[in-house]
């Protein structure tokens, strides 16, 4: 339509959403649908940050708030960075946003010029490119193939720098594929960016503590603190903390960086949900005990369906350190044709068949940058999985 923006033109809507929103529709058509794309725990909120929210209803906090935060809830997260990750922030240095995605938007809305190129590894987010693109800036890709387990190396971080890089943006543990750089690995990431002082570093750390097995989380600017006066460290209450509604996502970094990102804050959405703040300073201050036990909960799930995945020929899966996803290759799939006569020609076609001779509902890989491959969230009940992965693998032995 003509009188839409040009900018609007640059970006798609996400991959993801509407791989959920199709799930749902078809179920209320009656239909019999697994849905795998959601990127969110299946866990409820816990009661102690159900209860905060309703007490501080219950107090009237039920009005604006300063544009980036609560008091209380920047000091929770100062504390919180001090204690997980060893680092030392002041409130001042804090930005609260409606959730993680507006923390990033506003940052790359803050610094990004025209051709100021920013790095994301693929497989990446699917919203990390056209965030860039809406804020005038050039995405470039630098792939971690599934045989490096979907990381990048240190040559690869080094070859993608040019003198027009604003950005990298590091995201682990990772969505789509639940790689966890070791703190060995990201050292060899953070001491080429140490060479590059005209690079910045954005951090999403939204899956820090949903990690298995020996696997230990750790973060830019904590492995180097060198780079603490360029990093954005980005996290949040979603994933952690089952909360994805309730939208709280926060950063911390450079004052003058945060400065600005209020700047841009204040004249979109202003300050978050004031109940879901202090639902957030509950959640960050109070008990930590249910993330273990949910984590014993997700890596049984993980474990579940990275063996299923593995016993169907053509489909390999990585174990992955983290998060509540996987991400299998189906490099031995494509030219087959399914039982219904679809050929699959790439993985888009792969799902779009899986959801309408299966209804199996996952995102396809090239919505993540890395192809031929498709994203299973995981965060759902084992009856669901146990079933989805029989469906799966019965519709891969039907194809030839």
């Amino acid at each position: 339509m003509p009188f839409l923006s040009d900018t609007l033109a640059r970006v798609k809507p996400s991959p993801t959403i509407a791989v959920s929103n199709l799930a749902a529709e078809l179920k209320a058509q009656g239909k019999d649908v697994i849905g795998l794309g959601a990127g969110e725990p299946d866990f409820d909120t816990p009661d102690n940050i159900k209860k905060a929210a309703m007490a501080a209803m219950d107090a009237g906090k039920t009005k604006y708030t300063a544009v980036d935060g609560i008091p209380e809830l920047k000091a929770a997260i100062c504390a919180k960075f001090k204690r997980d990750n060893v680092l030392d922030y002041t409130p001042a240095q804090v930005s609260v946003g409606t959730g993680g995605k507006q923390i990033l938007y506003n940052a790359l809305m803050a610094t990004l010029n025209p051709g100021d190129e920013v790095i994301i590894p693929a497989p990446y987010w699917v919203s990390y490119p056209d965030m860039v693109l809406l804020a005038g800036g050039e995405p470039v890709f630098v792939e971690g193939p599934s045989q490096n387990g979907y990381k990048i190396t240190p040559g690869d971080l080094e070859a993608a720098i040019t003198p027009k890089t604003k950005w990298f943006i590091f995201n682990s543990p990772s969505n789509p594929t639940g790689a966890g750089y070791t703190a060995a690995e990201l050292k060899g990431l953070t001491d080429v960016l140490m060479k590059h002082p005209h690079v910045w570093v954005m951090t999403d750390d939204m899956y820090e503590h949903l990690v298995y097995d020996d696997y230990e989380f750790a973060t830019p600017a904590q492995v180097e603190p060198g780079l603490y006066g360029r990093t954005l460290t980005c996290n949040g209450v979603s994933k952690a903390y089952a909360m994805t509604g309730w939208r709280i996502g926060y950063a911390a970094g450079p004052e003058e960086l945060i400065k600005a990102m209020r700047k841009v804050q204040s004249q979109s959405t202003s300050n978050p949900c004031s109940i879901s703040q202090w639902a957030a300073v509950e959640a960050l201050n109070g008990t930590q005990d249910y993330i273990a036990t949910n984590n014993q909960v997700f890596k049984r799930r993980r474990d579940l369906v990275v063996a299923a995945l593995n016993a169907i020929p053509g489909i390999t899966c990585p174990v992955p350190e983290g998060a509540f996803y996987v991400y299998p290759s189906i490099d031995g799939l494509i030219g087959k044709t399914s039982a219904g006569g679809v050929k699959i020609d790439d993985d888009e076609t792969f799902a779009k068949a899986l959801l309408e001779e299966k209804g199996v509902a996952v995102v396809f890989g090239s919505a993540f940058g890395l192809s031929p491959a498709f994203r299973v969230s995981y965060a759902t009940s084992d009856e669901n999985l146990t079933e989805a992965m029989a469906r799966i693998a019965d519709f891969c032995d039907g194809l030839v």
